[in-house]
């Protein structure tokens, strides 16, 4: 009788589009030896819905309202990137109490994303329990979302020189109470996760990314931060009013999806000082700089009329974008994100080039989990933390 001979033949197996522990839409083909990885190609597009092209076509009132679909869960940050290039082009002039508001939005939205993040990353490694209790913490900062701008993701909210709608009268205290609270949920969650031998386990020394190659691949956010390099473009480019609040920047130094999940868990809290620091000082003053509605005072004389004033989220008069060209860019949850947008006399933008961290972010994936076992995919993948949205456009 002959002896069985052994198949030496790799595997290729599809993870995705439809994969539950897919982030979105993205489909890797995997080529398996065994348990181990040979190869991984990620194939993106299942998402695209050409946000850049849209853009070209619309004044960037009329696009606010799409970009919060990019990033779907980091959604303030979309909106302050679409309208600094605009106020950056006009010079404009933004008041202090509108730019406080918006540190303010901007740093909750930093918050939940991370949250959202935290949660199905335990749940790809096998934890459930921080997914249930993620939610409950992140629908409190959408309450106060849609207290202040009236929808909970979606919001609408920013506008050239200022915000749509001033704070509504409680919320500061509402947020403050949040703070507190949020406190000790996050040390709730250090308790939970941080020395939980099983999660250990998981994630030390699994998809390692040393300082240089991390420049090299042009990542930013907490990957690159994890990785030994203090880059943060709050402190970087002293955009809005960072700079007067007292914060640290969180970093590692291994490299690792621990010290990701480490430098994110520490976000949060700096996000928390940041957004005590800024409700105990907001300043008084108007909301918006009100010098860029009067564009278009003789056109339209019922422009001062009550309905105007004091009923509607009113929509800026557009204005042209100058001839030039202009990169701006944020510290999103995820990273960099930039758009470089090109005037040319016209109130559409001539072209509008989103830089999307995620889709940068995402390309060390094949290094990262070859020769990895096959279950590690899922940790290397849920520590990059990518939102297909802005990965596909």
């Amino acid at each position: 009788m002959t002896a069985p001979t052994t198949r030496k033949d790799l595997m290729i197996v599809n993870m995705g589009p439809q994969h539950p522990s897919m982030h979105g839409v993205l489909r890797l083909i995997v080529t398996l030896d065994g348990e181990d990885v040979v190869d991984c190609e990620p194939i993106l597009g299942y998402l695209h819905r050409g946000m850049e092209k849209i853009a070209e076509n619309r004044t960037i009132i009329q696009y606010l309202p799409y970009v919060t679909r990019w990033d779907y869960l980091a959604t303030m940050f979309t909106e302050a990137i679409t309208i600094n290039g605009p106020e950056q082009l006009g010079n404009i002039q933004v008041p202090k109490r509108a730019s406080y508001i918006r540190v303010i939005m901007l740093e909750l939205s930093r918050i939940a994303s991370h949250l959202l993040w935290l949660g199905p990353f335990m749940a790809d490694i096998g934890a459930q329990t921080p997914f249930f209790y993620i939610f409950r913490e992140r629908e409190l900062i959408y309450d106060l979302f849609e207290a202040a701008t009236g929808m909970r993701m979606m919001h609408n909210y920013f506008r050239i020189g200022g915000v749509a709608a001033d704070l509504p009268y409680g919320w500061i205290d509402k947020c403050l109470d949040f703070c507190d609270y949020f406190l000790t949920g996050v040390a709730e969650y250090q308790k939970l996760i941080t020395r939980n031998p099983i999660f250990l386990e998981r994630v030390e020394g699994v998809g390692i990314i040393g300082g240089d190659e991390a420049l090299n691949w042009g990542l930013s956010g907490p990957m690159l931060r994890a990785s030994g390099i203090e880059w943060d473009l709050r402190k970087v480019d002293h955009y809005e009013s960072y700079d007067e609040f007292d914060w640290q920047v969180q970093w590692q130094r291994e490299g690792d999806s621990l010290a990701r999940y480490l430098v994110r868990i520490g976000e949060m809290t700096e996000s928390i000082k940041i957004i005590q620091q800024a409700l105990e000082g907001i300043p008084g003053g108007p909301y918006e700089n009100l010098e860029i509605r009067r564009f278009d005072r003789l056109k339209d004389p019922e422009w001062n009329d009550f309905e105007y004033r004091f009923i509607s989220k009113k929509p800026s008069p557009t204005f042209e974008l100058s001839k030039q060209e202009l990169y701006v860019r944020v510290e999103a949850p995820k990273g960099e994100l930039g758009i470089f947008l090109i005037g040319d006399q016209s109130v559409f933008p001539w072209r509008w080039k989103i830089r999307p961290p995620g889709f940068i972010n995402l390309q060390i994936l094949p290094q990262l989990v070859k020769r990895m076992k096959l279950a590690d995919i899922m940790t290397i993948l849920g520590s990059i933390d990518i939102i297909m949205g802005e990965v596909d456009r």
